[in-house]
C-alpha cells in the first residue's frame, strides 16, 4: 500500500473548472455569517465577503441560495459575521457542511447570542441589517448596513488553494 500526499478523490488540475482554479489562487477571508435565535439559528462559512467603508459602512456577502443561511436571510433580517482565525479550520469545515457536528453546528466553538444573531466569542465581528438580496451567478448577493463592529487582537485567517492560512 502506498500513501500519497494528495487527496485520493480530488480531480487532477486539468479536469477542474478553470474559473474555480483561478478563484482558488486568490486568498479569501474566512468568516462565519449567522442569523436567528435558538433552534432557528443558521450559519455558513463565507469567504466571498466584502466590507465597504462609508457612512454608513456596508457589507456584501455571497451565499449559497440552498443553504440554511440563504433560506433564512430576508430584507430587514439581522446577521453577524465573525472573523475566523488560526485554529478555526475545523469550525470552518463544519459550517461549510464538510465536517460532522453531532448535536448541531453551533456546538462547535463558543457562541454568544447578540442582538444581531449568533457570533463567535473572542473573535472580531460585525452585526448588520440586510438591505437587499439579489441573485448573482449561482449565489445570493446579500447587501447590508453594518450597525456594530468589534475588533479583537488576533488577526484573521485566509483560504487559498484548499488550505487555511494564518494571517497573524
Amino acid at each position: 500500500m502506498t500513501i500519497h500526499s494528495e487527496h485520493p478523490f480530488a480531480p487532477a488540475d486539468r479536469d477542474k473548472d478553470a474559473f474555480r482554479r483561478l478563484r482558488g489562487r486568490l486568498p479569501s477571508p474566512v468568516t462565519v455569517v449567522a442569523t436567528g435565535t435558538g433552534r432557528g439559528r443558521a450559519g455558513l462559512t463565507v469567504s466571498s465577503l466584502l466590507l465597504v467603508d462609508g457612512d454608513p459602512p456596508r457589507i456584501e456577502v455571497f451565499v449559497d441560495p440552498d443553504s440554511e443561511l440563504g433560506e433564512s436571510l430576508e430584507v430587514g433580517a439581522r446577521a453577524a459575521a465573525s472573523v475566523l482565525q488560526a485554529g478555526d479550520a475545523f469550525l470552518a469545515e463544519v459550517f461549510a457542511g464538510l465536517a460532522p457536528a453531532p448535536g448541531g453546528m453551533f456546538t462547535v466553538g463558543t457562541w454568544v447570542d447578540s442582538d444581531w444573531g449568533p457570533r463567535l466569542d473572542d473573535r472580531s465581528w460585525c452585526g448588520f441589517t440586510v438591505d437587499e438580496i439579489s441573485e448573482l451567478g449561482w449565489s445570493l448577493r446579500v447587501t447590508g448596513t453594518v450597525r456594530t463592529v468589534a475588533v479583537e487582537a488576533a488577526t484573521g485567517a485566509a483560504h487559498a488553494r484548499g488550505r487555511f492560512h494564518d494571517l497573524g
